[in-house]
């Protein structure tokens, strides 16, 4: 059976509950960057503001911004991105009564077969994610053609020669329309292809090498000597990984800098809004996002994607798993917001390499 996308349930603004709810209210921004007082502030989910006899849908949101009334559309606004005089919406309340409503249950079920008990509803290393990996499968195969498969990786996925090669593979297949990263990922990445080794270990024997400690830093060098990353991968230094092929396809990554990065490489943001713009610009168009072993990566994307895309006029999920061999680091991501989110509690290395498998069989 082909993958079906769910159908989105809309309010139903008939009801008697919304006939006498008042129309929202906007406030002007008293100047740069400073919200009005009683703001209202976005979520993850399909938000409602009723406007001149209508309900607009804010069409792409993120958690923790504030809705701004733009040429008759909603917008989600960052704080620091408001100008003064921006008409805000004003009002705590999510329920319509202000005239916002907060519709978070648009893809339930309505078939009346969910159970209000049942035993093991958390995800932990006990879970069986068997029809999670069929799922993910079919998943990417319709996102390929139809959506826009957005991948967040810690730089554990290029310590292995195994899952590095079935990464690659993934983005020669079409199943990566962009990433985003750090430093490290891309270091060791092109560590892998230019020495063989990551963090001075040989990728795959995980032996250490003479002077490995300085293998990271050597390609760094290299790369900055080179001028760019292009550069450095166009000079036949490196002929294969992550980076290699998304440079060769195409394939737009976002590497945002950290405090503690070595170098860094020329591509790295330093300037942290800066990142943080340039990532917003990969998550609005995404309709799956996959994160994997990079705990300060998966909530900084987690933070800024919404529950829902609207594609060609329809409203349509946008999936969101988090992967990671710790508990910890999954459930971290649930508890900052991101209550849409699929995890996963697996070694990110044998994750990358079944789905690489799995997509391609048939």
């Amino acid at each position: 059976m082909a993958f079906q996308l769910p159908q989105y349930h809309a309010p139903d603004f008939s009801l008697p509950q919304f006939q006498s709810v008042p129309e929202a209210i906007f406030l002007p921004a008293p100047m740069d960057g400073v919200a009005p007082e009683n703001y209202h502030a976005t979520t993850i989910f399909p938000e409602y503001f009723h406007v001149r006899g209508q309900w607009l849908l804010a069409q792409e949101s993120r958690m923790d911004c504030v809705a701004v009334l733009k040429d008759g559309r909603i917008e989600a606004v960052e704080f620091r991105s408001l100008k003064a005089g921006d008409l805000v919406a004003a009002g705590r309340t999510e329920d319509g009564s202000e005239g916002i409503y907060v519709h978070p249950d648009g893809f339930l079920r309505t078939d009346g077969l969910a159970e209000t008990f049942s035993f093991r509803q958390g995800r932990s290393r006990e879970t069986a994610y068997s029809v999670d990996y069929d799922r993910i499968y079919e998943l990417l195969r319709h996102e390929k053609e139809h959506g826009h498969i957005l991948w967040v990786m810690g730089p554990a996925c290029a310590f292995d020669a195994d899952s590095r090669a079935a990464f690659a593979a993934l983005v020669r297949g079409g199943y990566v329309h962009g990433l985003l990263a750090g430093n490290a990922l891309a270091t060791h990445d092109l560590e892998a292809g230019y020495l063989h080794t990551a963090l001075g270990q040989d990728i795959y024997t995980q032996e250490s090498r003479p002077n490995g400690h300085y293998h990271h830093i050597d390609t760094i060098n290299a790369v900055r000597s080179a001028g760019s990353i292009p550069a450095f991968i166009d000079s036949g230094a490196v002929k294969d990984g992550i980076i290699y092929e998304c440079v060769k396809k195409g394939v737009p990554f976002v590497l945002a800098g950290s405090i503690r990065d070595d170098g860094p490489l020329p591509e790295v943001y330093a300037d942290v809004y800066a990142a943080q713009d340039a990532m917003r610009e990969q998550v609005r168009k995404a309709t799956t996002v996959i994160c994997m072993a990079s705990t300060l990566h998966t909530i900084a994307t987690g933070n800024m994607t919404p529950s829902y895309r609207v594609v060609d006029g329809a409203v349509r999920p946008l999936y969101f798993y988090s992967v990671d061999v710790s508990e910890f680091a999954v459930n971290k991501l649930r508890d900052r917001g991101s209550l849409a989110v699929k995890t996963i509690v697996t070694n990110v290395q044998d994750f990358v390499v079944q789905v690489s498998k799995g997509v391609n069989a048939q």
